[in-house]
Parts: structure tokens; sequence; C-alpha cells
């Protein structure tokens, strides 16, 4: 992997990490869109540059992050489901990573999900608490987003709006649930993989992390403003279409293949 790939997809993952669009099922494409070698590192930039995506998250809502412990306990019961199933299934969960196909048939399904959410949840409950038994569900729906190209902020918004959260804080929680569980994976990855990490790639994975910090700003606080008053809609489309491309890519013998 070179800088220039390396900065390009670091500003994919930044765009997409919060968008409910698949930022891994985005880095996937546009690593095989660019070419890159699958290696080892390959897959652990990958995952870890979106280290960088959720320190985003705590800058920009520190004063909820210092706020009660309260607060960290329900992002803890949120997150069990995923360390779980993460833990058990993770190498299996890996060999998908490679996968066009299944981003492709994952973005279309949950396109055309977007596509009516919004109709499915118009009535919010008035007072809007994430209660433990809430923050368990949501995490639940997160196990979902471990196949490549569903997405976890989709899978995580929605398990919100399913408990009755409004868009905005469907997706603040969805931001919130990002740091212990992006962080866990990329620890875990960074565990198993040291050893390909040289000199050369630790200068490309930080550049990678500090790109995909200041990207994953703009593109959360943009995410956020355009939701509460839109809604999923174009998001769904936008999956479709991608999604549609891909396949037909495919099955023409045309697929992005790696070089």
């Amino acid at each position: 992997m070179s800088w220039i790939e390396a900065v390009i997809i670091s500003i994919v993952e930044g765009i997409t990490e919060f968008l409910p669009i698949s930022s891994t099922g985005h880095m996937i494409i546009t690593e095989k869109i660019l070419g890159i070698q699958a290696t080892d590192f390959v897959n652990t930039f990958i995952v870890c540059i979106q280290f960088g995506a959720i320190l985003s998250v705590i800058v920009l809502y520190w004063k909820r992050f210092i706020k009660s412990l309260v607060f960290y306990y329900k992002l803890f019961v949120a997150f069990i489901p995923a360390a779980i199933i993460g833990l058990i299934f993770g190498d299996y969960i890996d060999t998908l990573l490679d996968n066009v196909i299944i981003v492709a048939i994952s973005l279309v399904i949950g396109g055309i999900i977007l596509i009516f959410v919004d109709d499915w949840f118009k009535n919010p409950a008035k007072k809007q608490e994430v209660t433990y038994i809430k923050a368990f569900i949501i995490g639940c729906f997160q196990i979902i987003a471990m196949i490549p190209g569903v997405s976890r902020s989709a899978a995580t918004i929605i398990g919100g709006l399913t408990q009755k959260l409004n868009r905005k804080n469907a997706a603040e929680f969805s931001f919130f649930l990002a740091v212990p569980t992006m962080f866990a994976a990329s620890a875990y990855r960074l565990f198993k993989s040291y050893n390909h990490i040289t000199n050369e790639n630790l200068g490309i994975l930080i550049l990678g992390n500090i790109i995909a910090f200041f990207v994953a700003m703009l593109a959360i606080r943009s995410f956020v403003t355009y939701l509460t008053k839109h809604g999923f809609r174009i998001f769904g489309y936008y999956r479709i279409v991608v999604g549609l491309i891909i396949i037909i890519l495919y099955v023409l013998g045309l697929e992005l293949k790696v070089v």
C-alpha cells in the first residue's frame, strides 16, 4: 500500500464511518478499484484507521463522555453482544472482508430497508432515554453489522429507532457505541497483526488515523443535520445503486479484482 492509496482509503473511511452506507464495504471496494494487494497489513489498516474516526466522536461529544458513569455502563451493556460474537466468530468474519459480492448484496438489502425506515418509525417516544434494556437491544442489532456491507451505523441507528428514539438520538447513541466497539476491534487487530507492521507501515497507519479523524468530524456534523431534516431515504437509494453496479459487473465477469 502506498501513501497515496492510504490517504484515499482514509478519506473514504472518514466520510463513510458514521453514515449508514458501510464504511468497511466502501473501503473494500476502494481497495479493489485501486488494485491494492489484500495483505495482512492492508486488512489491519482498514480496521485500525477506524480508531481515528472514533476519536472524532470523543472530541465532538466530550461533554457527554464526562457527564456520568451511567453513560459508560450503558455503552458497556450495548457493547457486550458484539464483543461475544466477535470473539467467537472473529476469524470467520475476517474471511469475509475480501468478498466484494457479499458487500454488494448487503448494500442492496440494507438500501431497501433504509428506503422504508422513515415510514416504519414515525412516532418516537416523548421521553428520549436509553435504558439498559434499550442499550442491550441496540447492541444486538450491532451484531448484524459484522457482515461486510451491512453498516454498523445503519444497524445500530435502526436498533435505536425500534426503541422509540428519534433519528438524532438514535444516531448519536450509534456514534457513542462506536467508541468501545471500534476501539476493541482496532486493538484486537493490532494485537493479532503487530508483527506485520514495519516502520514504514506504522507511518502509513498513523497518517491514516489522522486523516480519518478530521474527515469524520466533518461527516458527523453534516450527517446529523441532514438526517434530522430529511431521513434515510437518500442513503437507501445510494446503497442500492452502488450494490447493483457491483453485482452487474460481477455477473458480466468484470468484477473488481486485486492485481
